[in-house]
């Protein structure tokens, strides 16, 4: 990173207010601003969520960082959006409105992945369902336009990180713009926001107006068809980047060619040769893209043109590294949606800034002792890094949180644990989980930061594990040893997704996690057997797990313990077949699994697995009107099939299977013995209608960015 490109730390803006002192709560009421003494909110954030001031809530994060910066912040939490009223709840911000739909997208959030309704809501008091708008981020940043026409209105959130360019919606099944025209948003800020968002505060105090802040990284703007930051910018069409082949292969992005350069001529008039040093030409390629905007294809030419949305959705994803990404255009009519590269990740010291601020770790006292299940799941959580280098295509982590691992410090986590102890009365000695995305890619980075800025990869670990990438469990293994030995710390269990193609690097680390760290289950996310789903997954084959599960199961044994794997499984997943998932089920059936919360996919915005099912093309590759076709389950007859596959052994489910397996000829798998795959058909008057099963539980983190 050279140093035009290095940020402002988080801890060195001047305080804006310097007096300003921690409130308990960031306020909710005009009560509570007085008891604080403020005329007004500085910045005021709605959010679809109820209010938990814990670091783990989007809100509490975002509101305590700009609260350190001097900032005043109220929060303006599930409003009502049938009016603009309970948006003047705190008056109009000095500042801006900051927008966000929550921890979740609101559309997983209220729908399942069929589509029906949810009948409660992780993330409301009582699970209360129906407390959040469909497309909360629009329908929000509305509301607050119309409460206050001249308020900067910033979005932000996963909801709007996915939503940034025009993209598939599966809720609609149509391609639709991105949420800046609908929502009529100032500005989006995508990904983590604490860079972006701090000094955007900073400078809109200073008295800079907000259409002229054009240059954060990490935000999206709305501008006139055409627009540049300067006159020495350039354009590229991105129809021109696009190239055949695997994406693995792809040259370094800033390597060049020798060039020649002229100083004295030879005696014959000729100019002399000279080469650039590398040190030169690496630069030279740094400040063209440093000054480049790719324009994607337009949403009119994408929303009717599959192929042409396969293909944006692959350039987008090769602009996706802090290191060497370009700005990325796309036109909405007569205007452009701009994007600025992703944001520069956090640094240790930062992340720990962010994390050890004075959070009271308790949802906010206007909610007395209602139930909210996001709050039980996760209050004795302790997050201990971001992102995901796995690159799954269905997981969201990719376009929000970046492959980049930011990590805490281990003092930091270990103060986190502390004021668990000594602040949260119900807490017994365990802590709950010690993760994130991820649960053991704590302080994993690429070996050589040059080749971390030049990689073009979409993952570090498919199809197999980088060589460039350290895979040292050293670190992770010390955090857990002196977590278990903190006075008060009776138990910590991990409750993130391991993701065991790396922990099978390190027996010593499977060891401790299996003899420390695991209450009896210890969930795991294959995701499939076979080797169809598995690519267009961009996931290990089933051997890695195997693997695993040998370590694991001599560990267990080693330590006296009986304790079992609990394996994850999507149903429908594109790339999948019917036969593929009744290999799957046979696969279960012969290990005794028998899958009770199971996923089928769902299609969210931007992901590249979306964008197969969407179009039936394979972004992973060269994207043309005659490559790859992705076979892609799609009716509501075969999800359903596919579903009742992995749950093979829920009688709901045994009839449409006996048709499936009568429509193949497979008859060898329909008895009444333990080996076969479902039971015959009762006599008639034996037979009762089967009783729906009660859908599982929420998870208050989305498992588009939970499961590995």
């Amino acid at each position: 990173m050279d140093a035009a490109t290095i940020p402002t730390s988080l801890d060195a803006w001047p305080r804006y207010r310097p007096d300003l002192k921690p409130a308990p709560f960031l306020p909710m009421s005009r009560a509570e601003m007085d008891v604080l003494r403020w005329d007004a909110c500085d910045i005021i954030v709605i959010t679809g969520d109820a209010y938990l001031d814990h670091p783990s809530f989007g809100m509490a994060l975002i509101g305590r960082m700009l609260e350190a910066q001097g900032f005043r912040v109220g929060i303006i939490s599930q409003p009502d959006w049938l009016s603009a009223e309970p948006f003047r709840a705190l008056g109009k911000p000095r500042l801006f409105y900051g927008i966000t739909a929550g921890n979740m997208d609101s559309m997983i959030n209220r729908y399942t992945a069929d589509k029906k309704p949810r009948s409660d809501d992780a993330y409301t008091p009582h699970a209360a369902p129906a407390k959040r708008p469909d497309r909360a981020v629009t329908v929000y940043a509305q509301r607050a336009r119309e409460a206050y026409p001249n308020a900067n209105i910033i979005i932000g959130s996963i909801e709007a990180s996915l939503r940034r360019i025009a993209h598939y919606d599966h809720w609609s099944e149509k391609v639709r713009r991105s949420v800046l025209p609908d929502s009529k948003a100032d500005l989006l800020i995508f990904g983590n926001a604490e860079r972006a968002v701090v000094e955007l505060a900073h400078r809109l105090a200073a008295g800079e107006p907000i259409e002229s802040i054009r240059d954060l990284r990490g935000t999206a703007f709305m501008v006139k068809r055409g627009w540049r930051p300067a006159d020495d910018w350039q354009e590229v069409d991105s129809l021109n980047l696009d190239r055949p082949g695997r994406i693995d292969p792809l040259p370094d992005p800033y390597a060049m060619e020798p060039q020649q350069t002229a100083t004295a001529p030879n005696a014959d008039g000729s100019a002399p040769i000279q080469i650039v040093p590398a040190a030169a030409r690496v630069a030279t390629r740094k400040a063209q893209r440093a000054k480049t905007v790719v324009r994607l294809q337009s949403y009119e030419a994408i929303k009717d043109d599959k192929v042409l949305y396969a293909h944006n959705s692959r350039v987008f994803h090769l602009e996706s590294n802090p290191g060497n990404a370009r700005a990325l255009v796309q036109a909405h009519g007569e205007r452009d949606v701009w994007l600025n590269p992703p944001p520069i990740p956090l640094t240790t010291e930062e992340m720990d800034f962010v994390f050890d601020r004075p959070y009271a770790r308790a949802p906010h006292p206007s909610y007395g002792k209602a139930h909210i299940p996001a709050w039980e799941m996760i209050r004795f959580s302790i997050n201990i890094m971001r992102g995901c280098f796995g690159g799954c295509t269905f997981c969201s982590i990719t376009e929000h949180e970046g492959r980049i691992i930011q990590s805490r410090s281990e003092g930091s986590i270990l103060r986190e644990i502390e004021d668990i102890r000594d602040k949260v009365p119900e807490f017994k000695g365990h802590i709950s989980d010690l993760g994130g995305p991820t649960a053991n890619m704590y302080r994993m980075a690429c070996k050589s930061k040059t080749i971390e800025e030049s990689c073009r990869r979409l993952s570090c670990v498919y199809p197999g594990i980088c060589e460039n990438l350290n895979t040292d469990h050293t670190s992770l293994i010390q955090l857990y040893r002196k977590a278990r030995a903190l006075p008060g710390v009776k138990k910590i269990t991990i409750g993130s997704g391991l993701r065991y193609d790396l922990a099978v690097r390190s027996p010593e680390y499977v060891k401790e996690l299996v003899t420390h760290h695991v209450s009896g289950l210890l969930k795991i996310a294959p995701e499939h057997t076979e080797e169809g789903p598995l690519a267009k997954m961009m996931k290990p084959g089933i051997g890695s797990y195997d693997r695993f599960k040998q370590l694991f199961d001599k560990y267990s044994k080693e330590a006296g313990k009986k304790q079992y794997l609990v394996p994850y499984f999507i149903a429908a997943h594109p790339g999948t077949t019917d036969e593929d998932m009744l290999n799957l089920a046979i696969w279960l059936k012969k290990n005794d699994f028998r899958p009770d919360q199971v996923q089928t996919f769902t299609p969210t915005p931007l992901a590249m697995a979306t964008t197969m099912y969407h179009t039936r093309k394979n972004p992973l590759r060269k994207v043309t009107a005659d490559s790859e076709e992705v076979i892609t389950p799609r009716s509501a007859a075969q999800r359903k099939l596919h579903k009742a596959l992995l749950r093979y052994h829920d009688p709901a489910g045994h009839d449409i299977i006996r048709e499936y397996l009568r429509e193949i000829g497979r008859m060898d798998l329909i008895g009444n013995s333990p080996q076969h795959l479902i039971p015959r058909e009762p006599p008639a008057h034996t037979r009762r209608e089967a009783k729906p099963n009660k859908r599982p539980k929420l998870h208050p983190q989305s498992p588009i960015t939970k499961r590995h």
